[in-house]
């Protein structure tokens, strides 16, 4: 079964079509990288599939789940990391954890295995009963991707992660999302890091306009682009003029 279908997505706001009868498949153990020009439809696509946004057509599965037809059976399987980390703002960073948890079901026992493993992931104990108000926005990042993979989900969808993180925190989070996709797990990364998308995605689908342009693999775009060198330069050679 594959973890994430994406079939004929469309996603109107008004007349303006932000995605455009979008396909994808993402399988078990991948990690798919979404990339694309700014305001080419990936943060609506990811929201689409985390129920923030209902899409006008077309149909979302998470493991064979329809997201319409059972939406909280669904959101169960998956995790999400938006561009714009926010939670409630007098809660500490552990509160905001545990009541992430409590949400998803996780029993709190489990719960403090978890938390306290992924905070000490990013170095996190000593800031983790500070309130999320007084943040920076790194730590808010990582404290984000604590919460998303807190109830060990199938399929992670991630906006941006490395916005506003040092270099050894981009370390931690690749590590992590790798290890997610080691384990079996499913990511779904939308980025304008490709340096970094390169580094850890096995595919990548490009979209421009709402539209899927290309996808596949870095060797199998660099065929389709009938150019050779970084995936910035691939890109570059697939968007410029479509």
């Amino acid at each position: 079964m594959l973890t994430l279908e994406l079939k004929s997505i469309t996603k109107r706001f008004g007349s303006t079509s932000a995605v455009d009868n979008l396909s994808l498949s993402l399988k078990a153990g991948e990690m798919y990288g979404l990339i694309g020009p700014n305001g080419s439809g990936k943060t609506t696509t990811l929201k689409v599939i985390a129920g923030i946004y209902r899409q006008t057509s077309g149909d979302v599965l998470v493991q064979g789940l329809d997201t319409l037809a059972s939406p909280t059976k669904a959101k169960q399987k998956l995790g999400y990391v938006p561009d714009d980390p926010v939670a409630y703002e007098l809660l500490s960073g552990r509160e905001f954890l545990h009541f992430t948890g409590e949400l998803y079901g996780v029993p709190r026992e489990e719960r403090e295995g978890r938390i306290s493993r992924l905070l000490a992931a990013y170095h996190l104990q000593g800031v983790a009963d500070g309130l999320f108000a007084h943040y920076s926005r790194g730590t808010k990042q990582k404290m984000s991707m604590v919460a998303a993979m807190l109830h060990q989900p199938s399929l992670l969808l991630v906006d941006e992660p490395m916005i506003g993180l040092d270099p050894e925190s981009i370390m931690i989070t690749k590590k992590l999302l790798t290890d997610f996709v080691v384990g079996g797990g499913t990511v779904l990364l939308s980025t304008h890091t490709l340096s970094i998308a390169d580094e850890i995605c096995d595919r990548f689908g490009i979209i421009k306009n709402g539209r899927l342009i290309a996808e596949g693999t870095h060797a199998e775009l660099s065929a389709k682009s009938d150019r050779l060198g970084t995936l910035e330069d691939v890109f570059l050679a697939l968007t410029s003029g479509v």
